[in-house]
């Protein structure tokens, strides 16, 4: 059995609405064995299936192909995630490091993120001086 990838991707629950997985299919944000594909790419069972979501790269291995949406519970007999170790430690380590490196024109940090930066700096010891 085959479906369409955009469709894939919103039956098992990647992407919110197939709109989103079809954009990032165009975008050049879902690729199957290394390839960019098109939101028609027809997948089968067996593929394994990369899809971009900065700042890692999620891998998933189809179990079934499937075009209706399904219920979470159900998703472990859709796809197995083949993600690797590695994107999961990239993905931490943001978010480790994402009160040190603030995205331009996000303002001054919150009461909550400014704390967050000085233990994360070691400032809070110098507070008591």
């Amino acid at each position: 059995m085959e479906a369409r990838i955009d469709k894939w991707l919103w039956a098992a629950r990647i992407f919110k609405t197939r709109s989103i997985a079809a954009d990032a299919c165009k975008n050049g944000r879902v690729t199957i064995d290394g390839v960019s594909v098109k939101p028609s790419r027809m997948v089968k069972e067996g593929e394994v299936v990369s899809v971009k979501k900065p700042p890692i790269t999620y891998s998933f291995r189809i179990l079934k192909c499937i075009e209706q949406r399904v219920g979470a519970k159900l998703i472990p007999e859709i796809y197995e995630n083949v993600t690797y170790p590695s994107q999961y430690e990239l993905l931490e380590m943001t978010r480790i490091s994402g009160f040190v490196d603030r995205a331009r024109g996000t303002g001054r940090p919150t009461k909550k993120e400014r704390r967050a930066l000085d233990a994360f700096l070691g400032l809070e010891d110098l507070e008591d001086l």
